[in-house]
């Protein structure tokens, strides 16, 4: 699955991506709450009111991430999210944005 993937296969693949990461979350014991917001939108919010957003973009076939440090593009490349500019794996990135506004460790690699 390269680029080209069919809108059940995104469908599929970013559905999964949003409840690996909500599963993340509350295995973590870290200060964070994570509730989905419908539409394909997940929002995590820390101890301090801040919040990370992850929500689908169907129609460019990605995963976006809006974070207290900026907004971030991930697209299914490889069998991993990845993002647009820099090719960090989602997990891994998430685990440190998440790690930096917490204050405290958060691992959802």
């Amino acid at each position: 699955m390269g680029e080209n993937m069919d809108e059940r296969e995104y469908q599929s693949l970013a559905d999964a991506a949003l409840t690996r990461i909500e599963e993340g979350i509350e295995r973590s014991d870290a200060g964070l709450e994570c509730e989905r917001a419908g539409g394909g939108i997940l929002e995590l919010e820390f101890d301090d009111g801040s919040k990370i957003v992850i929500n689908k973009q169907a129609a460019v076939q990605e995963i976006w991430v809006a974070a207290k440090s900026g907004g971030f593009h991930y697209r299914w490349q490889d069998g991993q999210w990845r993002d647009t500019r820099t090719g960090e794996e989602l997990f891994a990135a998430l685990s440190r944005l998440a790690s930096e506004q917490a204050g405290e460790p958060v691992n959802l690699a």
